[in-house]
C-alpha cells in the first residue's frame, strides 16, 4: 500500500504536527507500506523528498516515473483544516480513505461550544462556560455564575494555544485579545479544582480499544502549550487511579466516543473533582510527538507503535468500506 502521511498545515499547531508525523515515518512498517510525507502549506501539499507539489485535482504526485496515487491518507495535521473536518471532506471527494474521525464529527468536536451543547442531553459532567465573540459586549454579570478564577480559551483550537487562567475581571479583555489572534470565538470556562487526566479510545473491527490513562501534573499553574510540548509537566501513565475510577473514566470516554460517532484514535481530557470526571474536550487527531500522551499510552498497553500504526491504517480502510463485505 502507498500511504500519504499528511502534516504541517497553516495553524498554530504546525510544529506539533511535524513532530507527530515523525513518529509515523520512524515506525511505519516499510515491508508493508511505501509512503510520502506531504507537507501542507496554506492551500497546497509539497512532497518533502522531491519538493514537488501535489495535484489537487486528483490528489496525485507527478514524478519522473509518472503519476503516483495514494491508497490511504494518514492525517497528522492538528488544528485547521483537519480537526475541523475540511481535509477529510476533500479526501472523501477524492475517494481516499483516511485515519481519523469523519467530516461531521470532526467539525462538531472542533467547536468546543457546539460539542458541549451536543453532549448536554447525555448527562456528561462538564465545566460551566460562557461563549464570547469579538462582537460581544462584555459585562461582569455575564461571568458571575462561573466564579473566579476562570479559563479563557479559543473555541476552535487545540494544544492549549492562547489559553489563559484569569483571576480578576480586569484580566478578561487581555486574555481575549490573545484568543483573537487565533480565533474569532472564545470560551470563558469555570475553573474546576482537581487533577487532569487523559484517556484514549480507539475503534477496531471487533471492539473499542481502551488504553492506560495518563495523569497530568503541570509544573506551571495549568496545562498550557509549554506544559504539553516543552516538558513543563509530569505525565504519569498509567495514572494513579483506583480500579473503580479507572473504569469510570474509560466508560465515560467510550460513551462520548460512541455518542460523537468518532473513528481512529481519540483522546478525552478531564478534570477529576471528588469522584466525578468533568469532560473538557476531545482530541480527534491527538499529538503523536515524543512528549505526547497517546504514544505513552500505546506503549503502556504493551503494543508497539508499529502495531498501532498498522491498526490505524486497517481501521481507516475498513471505515471507508474498502476490501470489506458490504
Amino acid at each position: 500500500m502507498h500511504i500519504a502521511i499528511i502534516a504541517g498545515g497553516p495553524s498554530e499547531e504546525r510544529e506539533v504536527s511535524l513532530n507527530s508525523a515523525k513518529l509515523i515515518t520512524d515506525n511505519i512498517d516499510r515491508q508493508k507500506y511505501s509512503y510520502r510525507l506531504l507537507i501542507m502549506g496554506d492551500k497546497n501539499f509539497i512532497d518533502e523528498s522531491s519538493g514537488r507539489e501535489l495535484d489537487l485535482n486528483d490528489f496525485s504526485l507527478q514524478t519522473e516515473a509518472g503519476k503516483e496515487t495514494f491508497d490511504f491518507a494518514f492525517i497528522m495535521i492538528h488544528g485547521r483544516p483537519a480537526e475541523d473536518g475540511k481535509l477529510q471532506g476533500y479526501l472523501e471527494w477524492m475517494g481516499i480513505p483516511y485515519s481519523t474521525t469523519g467530516v461531521l464529527s470532526s467539525a462538531l468536536t472542533f467547536n468546543k461550544e457546539f460539542c458541549k451543547n451536543y453532549l448536554r442531553p447525555y448527562s456528561i459532567p462538564m465545566a460551566a462556560s460562557v461563549h464570547v465573540t469579538r462582537k460581544t459586549v462584555l459585562a461582569p454579570s455575564q461571568f458571575s455564575s462561573l466564579g473566579w478564577p476562570v479559563f479563557v480559551k479559543p473555541n476552535n483550537n487545540g494544544s492549549s494555544v492562547a489559553v489563559t487562567k484569569v483571576h480578576r475581571w480586569d484580566q478578561i479583555q487581555p486574555a481575549l485579545d490573545k484568543v483573537w489572534k487565533v480565533d474569532d470565538e472564545a470560551l470563558v470556562e469555570e475553573f474546576i479544582d482537581g487533577v487532569e487526566y487523559s484517556a484514549s479510545i480507539m475503534k477496531t473491527e471487533d471492539k473499542y480499544q481502551r488504553f492506560p490513562i495518563t495523569e497530568i501534573r503541570p509544573l506551571k499553574e495549568f496545562f498550557d502549550y509549554e506544559a504539553k510540548y516543552q516538558g513543563a509537566s509530569e505525565e504519569i501513565t498509567p495514572a494513579r487511579l483506583s480500579p473503580e475510577l479507572t473504569t469510570k473514566c474509560l466508560d465515560l470516554s467510550e460513551k462520548i466516543f460512541r455518542i460523537l460517532d468518532c473513528s481512529g484514535i481519540c483522546r478525552f481530557d478531564y478534570i477529576l473533582r471528588g469522584e466525578t470526571f468533568h469532560f473538557l474536550e476531545v482530541n480527534t487527531i491527538p499529538g503523536m510527538g515524543p512528549t505526547s500522551m497517546v504514544p505513552q499510552q500505546v506503549l503502556a498497553r504493551g503494543w508497539t507503535i508499529r502495531h498501532f500504526i498498522d491498526l490505524m491504517i486497517l481501521n481507516g480502510i475498513r471505515e471507508a468500506g474498502i476490501g470489506t463485505e458490504g
